[in-house]
């Protein structure tokens, strides 16, 4: 459902008028990991389209997960907590599915 959210909020406003944040922690960082994972192509044609994943390390690490595990358009935070607590204080908005 995220990613149909994510395609449709770009289809709406355009490519030039927003700029996507996926944050994945802790179960939720599985979704990025590269085998197995029904969404990858999902999460590829929407990295070409400018969105960004990122995923907390910590969560990686309770799961027994490293950087090699995930999607190569992936990138690690160190705390999923508080990349979202700096992006809402730089007046990002949190949209949870």
């Amino acid at each position: 459902m995220v990613f149909h959210n994510i395609q449709n909020l770009l289809d709406d406003l355009g490519l030039d008028e927003v700029e996507v944040v996926v944050l994945a922690n802790g179960e939720g960082v599985k979704a990025l990991l590269q085998k197995p994972n029904v969404h990858q192509r999902q999460i590829q044609r929407l990295a070409d389209q400018g969105v960004k994943f990122l995923a907390c390390q910590n969560s990686l690490r309770f799961l027994g997960l490293d950087d090699g595990d995930l999607l190569e358009s992936v990138e690690i935070v160190p705390a999923g907590v508080s990349e979202l607590v700096k992006r809402q204080t730089e007046g990002w908005a949190y949209v949870r599915p």
